[in-house]
């Protein structure tokens, strides 16, 4: 089994675009737009060949609903407990809100966890 990708419903489609493409080095595709279903999207490919979708579509402006189940967080893969902690301390730099970390979890991954800018949770780990 292959996860194809991940999508994630968005408030700012570019700025969501400049976050992904900046700090993990995403390429994103020419933006689709449906303007009957006022629906926008864009699909962003890593290095490794995983593929994350931002969607947007109008009328949609929560992050989250009491009654929507959804991804916990996303984690990422930065291949070293440096890269980990450059990264972390890169993010928090600019601005973006950690939430913990980095430290070794009791199930033993390096990790640490930042919000994206519309506050989902990535978990950075080696």
């Amino acid at each position: 089994m292959k996860i194809e990708h991940v999508a994630i419903w968005v408030k700012d489609i570019e700025n969501m675009k400049t976050f992904y493409v900046t700090y993990f080095n995403g390429k994103a595709n020419s933006k689709y737009h449906n303007k009957d279903k006022q629906f926008e999207s864009y699909f962003l490919t890593f290095d490794d060949g995983a593929r994350l979708e931002l969607m947007r579509k109008f009328g949609i402006d929560k992050k989250d609903q009491d009654d929507r189940i959804g991804w916990a967080h996303i984690a990422i893969s930065l291949g070293s407990k440096e890269s980990v902690d450059q990264m972390t301390e890169r993010l928090q730099n600019d601005g973006y809100r950690l939430v913990n970390g980095p430290r070794v979890t009791g199930d033993g991954y390096y990790e640490s966890v930042i919000e994206d800018p519309e506050g989902n949770l990535l978990e950075l780990t080696v």
